[in-house]
């Protein structure tokens, strides 16, 4: 799915400036509107924007689709720099920021955020069918013969060193396609790495025989999720429940999971968690 960007470029990025009218900040409003207003960025596969200026990615197409089942039925895109975006939500100059803006202490006091909608979760490439069983880092520590690939001073490496994976079974990978040259080849067990990489890795593969378990087990999530102003809970609210019904009916995962997300990565935090509330 793609949406058509109308608003206006960075000025940093685009060399353009021009005056933004104040944004509606509620559902009604937005509804009499008929479009809501979304900072993103130009950063695949959060968010891309082609030539012609048409917009995709993740991020963008879940929010145009949980808007439009507001009754909100256009979004109009606007890219800006992430260190502009909070600023220029509260300038009233976006109604929301779909853009992989992560969920971190100081946003969250910053912002009114939905539930989370992408995350980079940690994920195991496996032989197909996962025969080991392998979900966590600790379950590789528990098995003496297994070994682990992992980036050198990577999280990774940090993580399997943490769950008590001995050194000599832990495999300084220098990039990924050696990490799954490693894997077909039987020389480690389990290569790691988050699950865009990994999913990468698979896609550009082709090889049925092995496959990608996430999110592990006990590892970090890393989210984003939409943003709103404070203030605009109600609106944040009432997309936090259609976002709900689209992670139950399997839509949500249709639409971020071709862009290589985890559906499961999302429904496995909250944004309880990940913002301490």
């Amino acid at each position: 799915m793609t949406l058509r960007l109308t608003a206006l470029m960075s000025a940093s990025a685009f060399g353009l400036l021009t005056a933004l009218p104040l944004q509606a900040d509620t559902l009604d409003d937005l509804k009499a509107q008929g479009f809501a207003r979304i900072a993103i960025a130009n950063e695949p596969p959060f968010t891309a924007v082609a030539a012609d200026g048409s917009v995709s990615g993740a991020a963008p197409d879940v929010a145009r689709e949980v808007f439009k089942r507001l009754g909100v039925p256009e979004v109009v895109a606007s890219i800006s720099e992430y260190g502009a975006m909070i600023p220029g939500l509260q300038a009233r100059r976006h109604d929301a920021i779909t853009a992989g803006l992560f969920m971190k202490p100081e946003r969250c006091a910053a912002v009114a955020y939905s539930e989370p909608v992408l995350c980079d979760a940690e994920a195991f490439l496996l032989p197909a069918g996962n025969p080991k069983g392998f979900a966590s880092y600790e379950d590789i520590a528990a098995d003496p013969q297994a070994t682990i690939g992992a980036p050198g001073g990577g999280t990774e490496e940090k993580l399997a060193l943490e769950a008590g994976v001995p050194r000599n079974r832990v495999i300084v990978v220098p990039d990924g396609q050696s990490g799954l040259k490693m894997l077909q080849d039987g020389r480690i067990d389990v290569y790691s790495l988050p699950v865009l990489s990994i999913s990468d890795l698979i896609a550009k593969a082709g090889d049925d025989s092995v496959e990608m378990f996430a999110p592990v087990v006990g590892a970090p999530v890393y989210c984003d999720g939409a943003a709103f102003r404070k203030g605009d809970e109600a609106l944040r609210d009432a997309f936090d429940v259609e976002l709900a019904a689209m992670k139950a009916s399997g839509e949500f995962a249709a639409i971020i999971e071709p862009y290589g997300f985890s559906a499961a990565a999302a429904m496995s935090t909250s944004r309880a968690e990940l913002c301490g509330e």
